[in-house]
């Protein structure tokens, strides 16, 4: 499965936005999907699945508990995929932030002469 079609979910965008925060237990991931989305517990398992075998969470064992983590792996090929746009945002958060110190100016400027 391609990158995009994983991350083209929102489910599994916020499994991995919830293990953005670290390792957290297949429960408690489960519980937070189950009410934010009010999918069942198996549908959650399916999407727990794809990430782990697509490769962008890993899980380990402890005693009866599965503990699932983030695998920066693909998020890294992503981001060197993204490399060739990012100009196309960077030039525009580089004028808005020209723009926002030009009106902070103005703002002071007008304050000072009051």
């Amino acid at each position: 499965m391609h990158a995009f079609d994983v991350l083209g979910d929102p489910v599994r965008r916020r499994i991995l936005e919830l293990l953005a925060d670290g390792e957290q237990p297949a429960g408690a991931v489960s519980d937070a999907v189950r009410a934010e989305f009010g999918i069942s517990q198996p549908a959650v398992s399916q999407h727990l699945k794809v990430l782990r075998e697509s490769g962008f969470a890993t899980v380990r064992a402890d005693g009866t508990r599965r503990l699932y983590a983030v695998d920066a792996a693909p998020l890294q090929e992503i981001d060197v995929w993204l490399e060739r746009f990012r100009g196309f945002w960077s030039q525009r958060l580089d004028a808005l932030g020209t723009e926002l110190a030009r009106g902070k100016r103005k703002r002071l400027e007008g304050g000072n002469s009051s």
